[in-house]
């Protein structure tokens, strides 16, 4: 008997041992994706007749609900400071283009949902996401002042069993795709409203 008992322990641990080796080796990691910058080097870039370019954000992330868009892989804000970077190009002596960004939200907003026996075997679409950009162009030196402007909004909703890696590639979609939408909205109004600083 006092052997028995003396070998209970052992048993029990190993037990313990074999059950935490078999749900570790089920456990798969969460692949972290990575998502490539969105960028413009592609495109011949703006060439203006003013000495520097600057960027000012009077748009602030809430970083709250309802809005989102600090939690995006590529969020918008940043996308824009990109855009400006690579699109804009000071040529000139004096002078100052100033890219303004005045909205780069995200927000998202939960749909209602239905009930009922169809429902519960139907996947519906739980979050509907708004995306607005408005930014505007502003340039001035000593002789004239002028200013483009451009705003481009989008939608998408998502099913409620939506992945976070599939949720993380359609935000991705949604911005690489409005702006495309707002390069070709601002080139256009820079062309024709601030021809006469373009070089």
């Amino acid at each position: 008997m006092n052997r028995l008992a003396k070998r209970f322990p052992l048993i029990a641990l190993s037990a313990a041992l074999a059950l935490a080796l078999t749900l570790a080796a089920c456990e798969t990691p969460v692949e972290v994706q990575k998502f490539p910058e969105i960028t413009f080097a592609h495109l011949a870039p703006v060439s203006l007749d003013v000495a520097k370019v600057e960027v000012v954000a009077r748009y602030q992330p809430p970083m709250k609900a309802p809005n989102v868009d600090h939690l995006l892989p590529a969020p918008p804000i940043k996308v824009l400071r990109r855009w400006a970077a690579d699109r804009l190009k000071p040529v000139g002596r004096s002078g100052t283009a100033q890219l303004v960004i005045h909205v780069a939200s995200v927000v998202e907003t939960a749909l209602e949902q239905k009930t009922g026996l169809k429902a519960t075997f139907t996947k519906q679409q739980a979050q509907r996401y708004d995306f607005l950009i408005e930014s505007s162009l502003e340039v001035a030196d000593a002789r004239r002042r002028g200013r483009a402007e451009a705003r481009v909004t989008r939608f998408t909703t998502m099913r409620e069993d939506v992945s976070l890696n599939e949720r993380d590639r359609i935000w991705f979609k949604e911005v690489e795709t409005m702006m495309n939408d707002f390069n070709a909205e601002m080139e256009k109004n820079i062309r024709q409203y601030l021809g006469a600083w373009l070089k």
